[in-house]
């Protein structure tokens, strides 16, 4: 019943923007060209559902692939973190440097690198979304319950058998938690990709209705990343919360 009181709070938050939006086109008298109305969105979107979905499908892949591929590097780097101190001392001040970096301010520079494809959206995902997942595991586990420590300690567990069989499934939690913040911003780096140079997906698409004037072409490929990132969020709630079922107890 979680999913759907979460989806019927969704859906009214949904018709009061809806109601506010079309309110402000109403009474402000706002030109098309600065604020469609929410019907003209509507028409949009059935009338250019082809393209809206052909533009849809790369960014959605691009989406996936840097989720996946950014969480694989992060738990890995974690897991290198943990089981390494001076590896740990060397790391960290590094991936906290890594950080003063604007990833916005270096999009051209990927798009330079890897090109106007799909590479250099799928590795500027990557980059936002690898410093939250590599934080979130490493801080699960460093703080494993000191009751499964004390217990590994008197099987006489060794250090690896102690990172993967005991501090790892303690920390999937933590893990949890970087991988929703993960998929909340991995559209937003996708996107950017797209705006900084690109021949297809929903950012060139806004891209293109934008210069051409098409604001409501815009918003409705806004509106398709959107319940993209949305959707992408709940499922992999939805996921997390069954493969991780002791994460309640260790609150």
């Amino acid at each position: 019943m979680n999913w759907f009181k979460q989806f019927a709070k969704i859906m009214l938050l949904t018709a009061l923007l809806l109601l506010l939006w079309q309110s402000a086109v109403s009474l402000l008298a706002l030109p098309h060209y600065m604020l469609p109305s929410p019907e003209a969105v509507w028409q949009q979107l059935l009338k250019q559902h082809v393209l809206l979905w052909q533009h849809a499908q790369i960014t959605l892949l691009e989406i996936v692939l840097g989720l996946t591929l950014g969480f694989l590097l992060g738990l890995g780097s974690a897991l290198l973190l943990a089981f390494s101190a001076p590896v740990s001392a060397f790391l960290m001040p590094l991936l906290v440097i890594s950080q003063a970096i604007p990833v916005f301010a270096i999009a051209p520079l990927l798009v330079l690198w890897f090109g106007y494809g799909m590479t250099s959206k799928i590795v500027m995902t990557v980059l936002i979304i690898y410093f939250p997942v590599t934080t979130a595991c490493y801080d699960g586990l460093r703080n494993t319950p000191h009751a499964w420590l004390d217990l590994a300690r008197s099987m006489r567990l060794t250090p690896a058998t102690l990172l993967f069989k005991v501090r790892l499934p303690a920390a999937l939690p933590a893990l949890a938690s970087g991988l929703r913040i993960a998929a909340s911003v991995a559209p937003i780096g996708a996107v950017v990709g797209e705006w900084v140079g690109s021949s297809q997906g929903l950012g060139y698409l806004m891209l293109q209705a934008n210069a051409r004037m098409q604001i409501d072409l815009m918003f409705s490929a806004l509106f398709v990343l959107l319940i993209i990132a949305l959707s992408l969020y709940f499922l992999l709630d939805h996921a997390l919360r069954r493969l991780i079922p002791w994460a309640s107890y260790l609150r």
